[in-house]
């Protein structure tokens, strides 16, 4: 991929120089995956949980401060450039909508950050917080892709970067706060057919539209480069991912989606560039 044609964003911000924590300590990687359960299983968000256990750790979450962001760094280039085309790509689809684009900010961190959602150690991975419309992400989520799930190269990172983006397209069109009145009536959330798998198949398929565009501007893709995306999509499905760590597949415990779904909607918008095309919550069949 070469991602060096793109616009590098001015909207990254470096908070590696510290790391977020809770009061007297973090919480262990067992105990933010015992937080995610008992979230899933309650309905309730498991990044608002941890936010609470913040405020009741005795002391509020440390401010985030953040360093100049070094553009000579390698990574941090690629992750500029990939925003920074996110950010040409949603701009222009919104303008053409009558609609104005927001820029998110992505801040960069190493072991645990707070955010308007709470705290979050990296175990969590990359995520989107609509409180503050800002993306999150430790970079070495990358290599634990390569490692844990041996998906390497650039393109399946930028379809990590994209599908986070996804998320704040969601925020400006209304869809997250849709999702949040939906969790207060009750409505089913988890599951195979749950809002929050329809939710994340749809910042996959908005991620296909930004490579679409991104390609048609640059001419950036390389062979396998389309497989890597690919790939990323498949590693990560609701069901690979408890095959491997439970040994069984709980449809009434998905919160994403299957592989085969995941790869489904990334192709459907990576095929058409068209966002009108990714409203999954209408469709019968994800």
């Amino acid at each position: 991929m070469r991602w060096k044609k793109a616009r590098r964003s001015d909207n990254v911000v470096d908070a590696r120089g510290r790391s977020g924590g809770i009061g007297g300590g973090r919480l262990s990687l067992a105990g933010v995956a015992i937080v995610v359960v008992i979230g899933l299983l309650s309905g309730q968000d498991p990044m608002q949980i941890l936010g609470q256990l913040a405020d009741q750790s005795g002391s509020a979450p440390a401010q985030q401060t953040s360093a100049p962001t070094n553009s000579d760094d390698p990574q941090v280039a690629f992750v500029q450039s990939i925003l920074g085309d996110t950010e040409d790509t949603w701009r222009a689809l919104f303008q053409q909508s009558g609609q104005r684009y927001r820029d998110p900010t992505l801040v960069l961190f190493r072991g645990g950050v707070s955010s308007a959602c709470g705290f979050a150690n990296s175990a969590v991975g990359p995520f989107y917080c609509p409180g503050d419309q800002q993306v999150y992400l430790d970079l070495q989520f990358f290599d634990e892709m390569a490692s844990r799930f041996s998906v390497a190269g650039d393109f399946a990172q930028a379809y990590v970067i994209a599908h986070e983006v996804g998320h704040h397209v969601q925020t400006l069109l209304g869809v997250s706060q849709q999702m949040q009145a939906a969790r207060q009536r009750g409505a089913r959330m988890e599951g195979d057919n749950g809002l929050l798998v329809r939710q994340e198949l749809q910042a996959d398929c908005f991620a296909g539209v930004w490579a679409n565009h991104a390609q048609q501007r640059h001419d950036w893709l390389e062979e396998g480069d389309l497989e890597e995306a690919l790939n990323a999509a498949n590693a990560i499905g609701d069901d690979r991912l408890q095959q491997q760590s439970q040994g069984r597949v709980v449809p009434d415990a998905f919160t994403h989606g299957t592989s085969a779904q995941r790869v489904k909607w990334f192709r459907t918008g990576f095929d058409s560039g068209d966002p009108t095309r990714c409203d999954t919550f209408q469709t019968q069949r994800l």
